[in-house]
């Protein structure tokens, strides 16, 4: 996977499952040490004269403003600095989006990312609106998005994915990554943890569902997840090489979703629950926790439940060999969180103080935010939700 857009060129590109498969659009990905030093500055020279950098007050002093005086003499450069919310965070949501258009020069030639998540879906979201590229410089390899198209955004309170644009650029600094929290990283761990259930998902789906399902789509990110996995000490030490291949991997499941116009593979009933999750936390003015730690701890969770469906009766032997040939194969929930547990992340939702009530309220709510079949629809659809108190729970340790 040395060459990102080689690797995904030459592997989805040329699948001919049938489905529609989107041109690469990204032109650039450099990961490694000094990638930003090193490579940025051409990059921007060549193509671009003047341009915005957006992060908040953290990214800002991490990154953002040595980014500005990086490329100051090859550019005009700005710096715009997003405020957080009144529970303390930078959310994408209207108010935000609103203030990074406004506050973005209306000349600039393209909005460069200085962040994780969210700050990447804020600026997607605004060079989409500009009808300008964005280039994408991650903070902490947190989450899978940064190659996506995808934007993921709060609007009336609710949490709905916008097709935008990918960005032209990543520029990933080894170095920058190494030195983000933990915390962050075992979220993009977590968030690369939930394709175990997503694409089961995804299976259940194409199977009971009747919906677009390309095989080489699905192993490309199966090797993305198994990527991480077998670097699991690597990531917890925050090795060079453990990071890289983390970031990767993330990366390449951005790169799938882009490619498929659709985050099917990367996204099941874990990302549901985490989705729901943060609308209430918006909704009551509470801090937000990271989506890859409630993405991780789903997953964890739903690994069990999915595993108990497979000898239940659904009155339909179609559903039930399906059911059982997909979920029975799943890890169990507490081999999972003896993964993250090394990495240093949280192994259930009690570890996120999310509690009972709220959490029964997602089992039974959260399958409604998208149109798509999971196995948390499909044990609403067949009365099989645990009763309070019977969600598996798991130690942090």
């Amino acid at each position: 996977m040395n060459d990102l857009i080689s690797y995904m060129k030459k592997t989805l590109g040329e699948c001919e499952c049938g489905a529609v498969h989107f041109p690469l659009t990204v032109e650039k990905i450099a990961i490694g040490e000094h990638a930003v030093e090193n490579e940025m500055p051409a990059f921007i020279k060549a193509s671009f004269k003047s341009v915005a950098i957006v992060c908040d007050e953290t990214t800002g002093r991490i990154a953002g403003e040595r980014l500005a005086s990086l490329l100051q003499e090859t550019a005009e450069v700005s710096l715009v600095k997003l405020e957080a919310n009144a529970a303390g965070d930078v959310t994408a949501d209207e108010r935000t989006l609103v203030k990074a258009l406004i506050d973005a020069p209306v000349d600039a030639d393209a909005l460069i990312a200085a962040g994780a998540g969210t700050i990447h879906d804020i600026v997607r979201f605004c060079a989409y609106q500009r009808s300008i590229p964005f280039i994408s410089v991650p903070t902490a390899p947190s989450v899978d998005g940064f190659t996506s198209a995808g934007a993921p955004l709060i609007l009336n309170g609710t949490k709905q994915t916008i097709q935008t644009s990918a960005p032209v650029a990543l520029f990933a600094d080894i170095e920058l990554l190494r030195n983000a929290p933990q915390n962050m990283i075992a979220a993009g761990f977590g968030d690369m943890l939930g394709k175990i259930t997503s694409l089961a998902d995804w299976e259940i789906s194409r199977s009971l569902a009747d919906e677009p399902y390309c095989p080489t789509a699905s192993a490309i990110t199966r090797k993305a997840l198994d990527q991480c996995l077998s670097r699991i000490d690597d990531i917890a030490a925050k090795s060079r090489e453990g990071i890289e291949k983390l970031m990767e991997s993330l990366i390449v499941s951005g790169l799938v979703m882009l490619m498929l116009d659709h985050s099917r593979p990367a996204s099941g009933g874990e990302h549901h629950l985490s989705h729901y999750l943060e609308m209430k936390a918006l909704e009551n003015n509470r801090r937000q926790i990271l989506h890859g730690a409630k993405v991780g701890c789903a997953s964890i969770m739903l690994a069990d439940v999915y595993r108990s469906l497979k000898d239940r009766d659904f009155g339909d032997e179609h559903v039930a060999k399906t059911v059982r040939s997909v979920y029975e194969k799943l890890p169990g929930g507490e081999e999972m969180a003896e993964w993250m547990r090394k990495v240093g992340g949280p192994v259930s939702f009690a570890d996120l103080d999310v509690d009972e009530p709220l959490l029964m309220e997602a089992m039974a709510r959260a399958h409604n935010l998208r149109d798509r079949y999971t196995g948390l629809a499909i044990m609403n659809q067949y009365g099989l939700l645990p009763d309070a108190g019977q969600h598996v729970k798991h130690e942090r340790g």
